[in-house]
């Protein structure tokens, strides 16, 4: 139970740091996410479920993905050459292109809402997994200055894969700590499945 609370108020703690935002041109950045469009959707709202809804996202975070992808710290063989074409600027206007656009809503598997809703909200006290909602907020809104991402209507194929890449270690995120993959790692699969289908129906 301690250990819990102390993960649950590392978290408070860290939502409320300061980080530079970016400055893009959403309208510069339309133009230039014809490339995106293929896996990501004219407006971001892809369908492909192992692919991640861009539409309605942080444009902070996603500046910091694509550096991500070029730097290394996240691999994939398609966003790797992608992102290192783009400078500085394209990166932050694709950002507030896809921050402008609306996610399209998804639906939670009924037979997972309940757990799925009781790990986003309350966590899991006796295995040390803190509420989710502490970072991305009660309805997945996440915190652009914190630069903790928007959840809602993520498709839930994607969520359940990064949530595997964290408890393996092939995800980082930028927090010393560590803090999702060490969350994701005390996750059974059932519970990954749940959080993700009920991030993938919230709105």
């Amino acid at each position: 139970m301690k250990n819990w609370l102390a993960i649950t108020i590392t978290l408070l703690i860290s939502s409320t740091q300061m980080n530079a935002q970016a400055a893009g041109d959403p309208e510069a950045g339309k133009a230039k996410s014809a490339a995106c469009a293929a896996c990501h959707g004219a407006d971001g709202n892809g369908v492909n479920p192992e692919w991640p809804k861009l539409a309605g996202q942080h444009e902070s975070y996603i500046v910091k993905q694509l550096a991500y992808f070029v730097d290394g710290e996240r691999e994939n063989a398609t966003m790797k050459p992608m992102a290192s074409g783009l400078s500085e600027q394209d990166r932050e206007d694709l950002g507030a292109y896809y921050a402008s656009q609306k996610v399209s809503p998804g639906m939670a598997d009924p037979e997972l809402v309940v757990l799925g809703e009781k790990l986003y909200r309350s966590g899991n006290p006796d295995s040390g997994v803190a509420p989710c909602m502490g970072c991305h907020g009660p309805n997945g809104a996440g915190n652009p200055t914190a630069r903790y991402p928007a959840l809602r209507g993520q498709h839930a194929k994607y969520i359940e894969n990064q949530l595997h890449g964290f408890a393996e270690g092939k995800r980082v995120n930028e927090n010393a700590i560590k803090m999702m993959q060490i969350l994701a790692a005390r996750m059974t699969n059932r519970e990954i499945r749940a959080v993700a289908s009920y991030i993938q129906g919230l709105h």
